[in-house]
């Protein structure tokens, strides 16, 4: 097995309730706190334990991270969390599943890298947000925030994509007191994030399609398509990026957050707000009726949250006009994906950047910023798209 490399990447562990005392090579060492003493009774979880799950967490993320910038396998067979009393190490099964993990992770980097997508360097900082205990269980929620610099970027062409993903951890305590990750759980709308293997969720909005609903043809994914550049005036689409790449991570509080929601993520709604931005105007009425489309802090109509029924509302209205390969998009345009290829929409995002004939999107549900168009087609290769122009 190969022992962890961690030359392509920068480590950042953001501790929560305990100090580091020092810092070497980026990655921060903790004092000789016990993860939990030899016990009878059922063990707490106490502000010293949950900087060793953080840091645990962070190792696993830094390693997913690292084999997509240098294919390297972190090591399995000693505890993550070393310079503790009580180890907090990887369950066997659980080890099993990540070196799968970044074996298939190594496999996407080559793959991206035939598509042109190679990254240089990455950052990963790991974020401990609450801890619940019951028993000999814990369940610790983290936000991994990871940033990967492009290789070679020419010209205009975005130097760095980065994304949010949530995640949930279950920990299982032996009676020494020494902790075990059993279990890692994306907790995020879609699961779009680059480092993540798992199937997106499909998200489908209560409204039924019928006939009458205009179908947008799907878009082909081949490289260097006709051009299709943009001549329309009417609305201010670096306007449309910059409100995007603004609100990318720190949502706009003007506006419901639909992340993690019931409603099926925040994709559209933020897609939405970006378009309102660069001109797109409200068009009242009832709700559920897909020819309108508005939104505030207090109200959206279903085309300004919903998958489907912006489509429908964009193509109805004239607003937008179908290009026929994904690679005609340009910045404001918006893609649309359908993973399950069913008929039914179920991602939104809208461009922000475009370089070398490469469109970069930005998007919620995971939280990504100039991700490019190369890399989801690379990453999904069954899915349909849909391009939009505005």
């Amino acid at each position: 097995m190969k022992s962890r490399k961690l030359s392509g990447t920068r480590r950042r562990v953001t501790i929560l309730g305990a100090a580091a005392t020092s810092v070497v090579a980026g990655v921060a060492l903790l004092p000789n706190w016990s993860a939990g003493a030899a016990v009878v009774d059922d063990p707490t979880v106490d502000a010293r334990t949950k900087a060793t799950f953080q840091r645990l967490a962070d190792a696993v993320f830094t390693d997913r991270t690292d084999a997509l910038v240098t294919g390297a396998q972190g090591d399995r067979d000693k505890p993550l969390a070393n310079g503790f009393s009580g180890d907090v190490k990887l369950s066997s099964g659980t080890a099993r599943t990540e070196d799968a993990t970044l074996s298939s992770l190594g496999q996407r980097k080559d793959k991206l890298a035939k598509a042109g997508e190679k990254y240089s360097e990455a950052t990963t900082t790991v974020t401990l947000n609450a801890t619940r205990v019951t028993g000999r269980t814990a369940k610790a929620d983290v936000t991994e925030t990871t940033t990967l610099t492009y290789a070679q970027a020419r010209g205009n062409a975005p130097k760095t994509t980065g994304f949010q993903a949530t995640h949930e951890l279950t920990f299982r305590a032996d009676r020494n007191g020494d902790w075990q990750l059993t279990t890692i759980r994306d907790t995020d709308q879609g699961g779009l994030a680059v480092n993540t293997l798992s199937k997106p969720v499909s998200v489908k909005t209560a409204t039924t399609a019928d006939d009458t609903m205009p179908n947008a043809p799907r878009a082909a994914t081949t490289r260097n398509p006709v051009a299709v550049p943009k001549t329309g005036t009417a609305y201010d689409y670096k306007a449309m990026a910059a409100y995007a790449e603004k609100y990318v991570y720190t949502y706009n509080k003007d506006y419901p957050d639909y992340n993690n929601h019931t409603a099926g993520g925040d994709c559209t709604n933020f897609v939405s707000q970006s378009l309102k931005a660069g001109g797109w105007k409200h068009v009242p009425g009832y709700v559920y009726d897909y020819t309108k489309w508005f939104g505030n802090a207090d109200i959206q109509s279903d085309s300004f949250v919903g998958v489907n029924e912006w489509s429908w509302f964009a193509q109805n209205s004239k607003r937008t006009t179908p290009l026929a390969n994904v690679y005609q998009l340009e910045v404001g345009d918006v893609l649309q994906m359908d993973f399950d290829r069913d008929g039914s929409k179920d991602h939104t995002m809208i461009v922000t950047a475009k370089s070398n004939g490469v469109p970069y999107v930005t998007y919620h549900s995971n939280n990504t910023l100039r991700r490019s168009v190369a890399s989801l087609v690379s990453s999904y290769p069954t899915a349909y798209f849909y391009a939009y122009r505005t």
